[in-house]
């Protein structure tokens, strides 16, 4: 049990920001044959705070995602003391299509654990960033 009333905070944009660009991995929330799904895929923050992926050009993400809205979603958990965060970003995902900014995500962007022949950056933008952190205290044992 919890011995904090409050053990739920709202996050504000900033703080959200700085946390996602804490934790490598995250999961795109998208629409696939008018179902939900859910991916998990290494990203990394760009400068204007959207979400960037690096994938492969034919991959079904990229068919199902490009210029849709879509959710993202990262967090952080301690199931030892009940604490950690969670941050969404709502935006639209387009594929980066102009070769100098593609060339700049190649050298400083996210990369991707997969080997990939060739490579597509997804940027997802940051129009909508939530995050909800869970402060809890350890349970008697």
């Amino acid at each position: 049990m919890f011995q904090n009333d409050n053990a739920f905070r709202a996050l504000g944009r900033q703080e959200c920001l700085r946390l996602l660009a804490k934790v490598p991995v995250g999961r795109v929330v998208y629409t696939r044959h008018a179902l939900p799904a859910v991916l998990p895929i290494n990203f990394s923050l760009g400068t204007d705070s959207a979400v960037l992926l690096r994938t492969s050009p034919g991959s079904d993400l990229v068919r199902a995602i490009a210029g849709v809205v879509v959710a993202f979603e990262a967090d952080e958990f301690d199931a030892a003391t009940r604490s950690g965060w969670s941050v969404v970003v709502t935006g639209r995902a387009t594929v980066v299509t102009d070769p100098a900014e593609h060339e700049r995500l190649a050298q400083s962007g996210p990369t991707s654990w997969m080997p990939l022949r060739e490579t597509v950056f997804v940027r997802i933008d940051s129009e909508m960033v939530t995050g909800r952190e869970l402060g809890g205290t350890r349970v008697p044992q």
